[in-house]
């Protein structure tokens, strides 16, 4: 199950649905900006 931590909340829900989707997919645990923007990457990059 994947978790998105409160303090980046606004950030994941201002993200188009499809990307949404496919993080939560991915079942990550998203604490930091970071962890987001290492996920986001991991999907373009095909990973």
């Amino acid at each position: 199950m994947a978790y998105i931590d409160p303090k980046i909340r606004s950030r994941f829900d201002s993200l188009p649905i499809d990307l949404k989707d496919e993080i939560m997919k991915r079942e990550v645990k998203l604490y930091t900006l970071n962890d987001l923007m290492r996920c986001l990457q991991n999907i373009v990059d095909g990973k």
